[in-house]
């Protein structure tokens, strides 16, 4: 087969991004020749993401139903869902694809669903535990849904499902530095235990709640903490910090560029529940303290925290409780070496480390001439 043409839609959240630039990458280095068009939504994350990683993409006018269902908003929603699915016509006549892959978000409906129509075939990924409403609905339609979790047959046909993990980032595998190194890179101490307390790129209210309420406990402790903010909230916390007795022990930032290295110097973690950080947690085998956030389709974090929580690879504090006993939590966990080994040895064990390359591989096999 001499020429290979794919096209890989959806996005929205980095959830949704990173793992359709992971898989873009894989396809890349299998075939170095194949083309490769994203279809995404205008205005999200994905416009500005996919160019910088290096590839093109073509931009759909596509959003979100709004809440309550009834609300006449949700016409324009429906008239701009139909206006995307024809764009993504012409976009698909133009390109020819030899097969489309979804990976979750509002373009993907639009995009699969426009693919299968005119018979290319099609490939989807689903990233959590809890399938989402485009992939439960572009189910029938496509002829295979790579998943990351067990159980999936509740929400798919079994003979299409195959399980390969999610795609992660490479850059956090690929870091070679040393604990040392990495604690050395944010200004701390080799010989202290630290916690790293990450709440998503844009942040997350309660994680940060959660640290301002304990800053006492947290300054008088003999641990050592990396707290990304996220960008949304730097600017109150900023000020906040201001206001009191400095915190030797605590590194503030917006945003951390270089996941890898906080991973390594951190000997526990405190993260929100997205099936991407879990994937990355289970990969690199680090302990973790779970906090799902409520604000999500269906409580689907919940769901992908229990799954490692059952299975004693992870720890996990529900939303409401974390300002009271999330620090305190944190800090017993961290001082408990056999605790910390033992979330270490299980969470590793479910790990799928090459899930872009097994996506990339299927994605190839599917092509027609």
């Amino acid at each position: 087969m001499n020429e290979t043409r794919i096209i890989i839609s959806g996005g929205g959240t980095g959830g949704h991004i990173f793992p359709a630039v992971s898989i873009a990458n894989a396809i890349r280095r299998m075939r170095p020749d194949a083309e490769i068009l994203f279809v995404g939504a205008l205005g999200r994350m994905e416009m500005q993401r996919v160019p910088a990683a290096g590839y093109n993409i073509k931009g759909l006018p596509v959003r979100g139903l709004i809440r309550p269902l009834w609300s006449p908003k949700n016409i324009g929603v429906a008239l701009d869902f139909l206006k995307s699915k024809r764009m993504v016509r012409s976009i698909l006549k133009e390109f020819r694809p030899q097969v489309a892959v979804g990976v979750g978000g509002y373009a993907s409906a639009a995009t699969l669903d426009a693919a299968a129509a005119m018979g290319i075939p099609c490939l989807i990924q689903e990233q959590n535990s809890y399938a989402g409403v485009t992939n439960k609905h572009l189910a029938a339609k496509v002829e295979k849904i790579c998943v990351a979790y067990d159980g999936m047959e509740r929400f798919f046909p079994t003979e299409k499902i195959i399980k390969t993990g999610n795609p992660v980032r490479q850059n956090l595998l690929e870091t070679t530095l040393t604990r040392e190194e990495a604690l050395q890179q944010f200004g701390l101490k080799p010989d202290c235990r630290t916690i790293l307390i990450v709440g998503g790129s844009l942040g997350a209210r309660t994680l940060n709640e959660s640290v301002m309420s304990h800053i006492h406990q947290i300054r008088e402790s003999k641990v050592q903490f990396i707290w990304q903010t996220g960008k949304y909230y730097s600017e109150q916390i900023r000020q906040q910090m201001q206001q009191i007795p400095p915190v030797p022990n605590l590194v503030v930032t917006d945003f951390i560029a270089d996941m890898g290295a906080a991973y390594r110097a951190a000997d526990l973690v405190v993260s929100r529940a997205g099936a991407g950080s879990i994937s990355e947690f289970c990969l690199i085998g680090k302990p973790v303290i779970l906090v799902p956030s409520p604000n999500v389709a269906e409580d689907h974090q919940t769901k992908n925290a229990m799954a490692l929580v059952n299975k004693d690879a992870a720890l996990f504090v529900k939303d409401a409780d974390a300002p009271q006993q999330l620090i305190t939590l944190a800090l017993n966990t961290v001082d408990n070496k056999s605790l910390l080994q033992s979330l270490h040895d299980n969470i590793l064990k479910l790990a799928l480390p090459d899930a872009a390359e097994t996506i990339a591989r299927e994605v190839l096999n599917m092509r027609k001439p």
